[in-house]
């Protein structure tokens, strides 16, 4: 056997469709096509979606749900993590900008600070809201819960 002998199996291989060469070709006339209609002139392009006039699966399943577009969502964190931060870092403030360097809270996050596990140290929290019982356990530890004003926002 040599490169020069090697051809494809017999049979594998077919020529090419010549559409559109006249009436000898087997394939004159309409080229294919059919019989008029859209699909039959150049330039046809059926929808993404179409399923050939079958109602299409976008409109037999039904509507639901509700999107608010004026809700807010809140970045969670917990005091258990802000603990921790305080202890690795002894910090004596936690603003968003300190949880935004250490990778807790993105540029654009609204933070909530909820009431898991447990604050031990004094410490003051800058957030955007609180949950009530964090609240009460930041005062009950000695600390202060800060919401900013949007103008200090801005500033920032």
């Amino acid at each position: 056997m040599k490169l020069e002998n090697l051809k494809p199996a017999k049979g594998s291989v077919r020529e090419r469709k010549r559409v559109g060469r006249g009436q000898g070709s087997g394939m004159g006339g309409t080229s294919t096509r059919g019989h008029k209609g859209a699909q039959s002139r150049s330039g046809y392009s059926r929808k993404l979606s179409f399923e050939g006039g079958q109602m299409p699966l976008q409109r037999r399943v039904p509507k639901f749900g509700f999107r608010n577009p004026t809700r807010v969502e809140y970045k969670p964190i917990n005091l258990d993590s802000i603990q921790t931060l305080v202890e690795k870092f002894e910090a004596k403030v936690v603003d968003v900008a300190f949880l935004q360097q250490h990778g807790l809270a993105g540029k654009k996050d609204l933070i909530k600070v909820l009431n898991r596990g447990e604050l031990t140290v004094a410490v003051e929290i800058h957030a955007h809201a609180f949950s009530a019982t964090a609240k009460e356990a930041i005062e009950k530890a000695g600390g202060k819960a800060v919401v900013p004003t949007q103008e200090a926002e801005q500033n920032q």
